[in-house]
């Protein structure tokens, strides 16, 4: 269903009901909602929670900005090295509203912030600065954005680099699972062909490579989020990969380090992606986190 929020149309899907706990989850770069699997979702609604999952801005089946433009992405990747302003068309904070207006939309004053990679840093910016909205925020697989923590590996930033061989639905599918075998997560690997039928399911309800890109120049915007990160004071879990190939598990280490109090959990065998096995093992962390944070907020 579309609502309105922060401004904007935003395709969101809400499970679980009234009069629960709620978890807002927000995927990453270039992602949709269904990239958050039914079973996860399912899992958590089981485990007592109302789910509410959104496609941010740009991606999937809500509003996008064509009319921005998609920006030089060499230039602005040079200008971000020689650590000069990125300039892209909306800031990870915009996102952030969006995610915000979401909850507002649907009448829900609190809830527990999930991100995934972009997702984790969009989480991140809510639980700075919207405190008394943040039940506890959980980051995965994601980073603090600090200059000098570690980078792809260098076969993963040659394979972000290429296109595709052509325009077509094979091509596609098979540029991206091509991607994938690189970040997945080494003990929990899918099939070619499970890997297919997800791309295919969600290229064929929303293909818009332009909004990857301008989500990737508003990460690399995003400047100011490691100074912010002491600000926050809601309980915090940050889980990351052992694994993880695109982001590296020092980002997930230091983002913990910034936060006061928070939790660390590294996954092993985990890499950049959410199979099966590892979205039980997150949800398994998730659960009970989340019905502790709700405990300690009303306890005399």
């Amino acid at each position: 269903m579309k609502v309105t929020a922060n401004g904007l149309q935003i395709e969101v899907d809400d499970t679980g009901g009234e009069g629960r706990p709620v978890i807002l989850l927000i995927m990453g770069l270039g992602m949709q909602l269904v990239a958050w699997p039914t079973a996860f979702v399912q899992q958590l609604v089981e485990a007592g929670f109302r789910v509410v999952r959104h496609d941010n801005r740009d991606i999937g089946l809500s509003q996008g900005f064509d009319h921005a433009g998609v920006g030089n992405i060499v230039w602005e990747t040079i200008r971000h090295r020689l650590g000069l302003k990125v300039r892209s068309a909306y800031t990870l904070q915009d996102m952030a509203l969006d995610s915000l207006g979401v909850l507002d939309a649907l009448g829900i004053e609190r809830a527990h912030i999930v991100g995934a990679s972009m997702g984790g840093m969009i989480a991140q910016r809510i639980a700075a600065f919207a405190p008394r909205r943040t039940a506890s925020l959980v980051s995965i697989m994601s980073s603090s954005g600090a200059r000098g923590l570690p980078g792809p590996r260098r076969e993963v930033a040659a394979m972000l680099m290429r296109r595709p061989m052509g325009r077509d639905e094979a091509a596609l599918v098979a540029h991206s699972i091509r991607l994938l075998r690189l970040i997945q997560s080494p003990a929990y690997p899918q099939t070619d062909e499970e890997l297919s039928e997800r791309l295919v399911f969600s290229m064929r309800r929303s293909y818009h490579p332009a909004g990857l890109m301008r989500q990737m120049l508003a990460i690399g915007a995003d400047d100011e989020r490691p100074a912010l990160l002491p600000r926050i004071q809601s309980p915090t879990l940050v889980l990351h990969g052992e694994a993880d190939a695109l982001v590296p598990i020092a980002c997930g280490e230091d983002t913990a380090r910034r936060i006061p109090g928070s939790k660390f959990v590294s996954v092993p065998g985990m890499g950049h992606d959410l199979p099966p096995e590892v979205c039980d093992i997150v949800a398994r962390h998730i659960a009970p986190f989340a019905h502790a944070a709700d405990a300690a907020t009303t306890r005399p």
